[in-house]
């Protein structure tokens, strides 16, 4: 019979299976508009990122991102072969980490160091980006808010990391 060590929550939370990694960044110079793909981006401490319309002192929603395996499963239930992130108006799309599990934590992306906020929920422009049924096979889909910490670049490739 195999022995396991009794693991409690605390513990669990802080073991991530490897670090996520940067696929894509945009930014949206006006409210209402499509993003803008980026070659990299300076997120700025407690502003966001610059040449985005949420860049200003403050507030818990300055970087918005979602990861990749979330668009290709939104994708499935919309039942087409490939969703382009710039509709999903997030700013930077990962892959190979549970953003989710970032909950109550700090992490590196690239040069800068974020902090999660929340979860980036759907709004009802997911309707209109994506047709019928879009707001629904967004939710639970939609990522996470984060506030930057401490300034950096961000370019596509880069680590997503916990710290601690």
């Amino acid at each position: 019979m195999l022995s396991f060590e009794k693991k409690n929550i605390k513990h669990l939370t802080k073991q991530f299976a490897q670090s996520g990694e940067v696929v894509s960044i945009s930014v949206r110079p006006k409210r209402k508009e499509i993003p803008v793909n980026k070659d990299f981006v300076l997120a700025m401490e407690g502003e966001g990122l610059r040449g985005d319309h949420y860049a200003s002192s403050g507030g818990k929603r300055q970087v918005t991102l979602i990861s990749q395996e979330h668009i290709d499963g939104v994708a499935s239930m919309l039942g087409i072969e490939e969703l382009d992130p710039l509709v999903l108006r997030r700013n930077i799309v990962v892959k190979g980490i549970n953003l989710l599990a970032l909950k109550g934590k700090e992490f590196r992306v690239g040069e800068s160091i974020l902090e999660y906020t929340g979860e980036c929920h759907p709004c009802s422009r997911m309707e209109e980006n994506l047709g019928q049924g879009g707001y629904n096979a967004m939710r639970g889909h939609g990522g996470i808010t984060a506030r930057i910490i401490r300034s950096g670049k961000i370019r596509p490739g880069d680590i997503v990391k916990p710290l601690g």
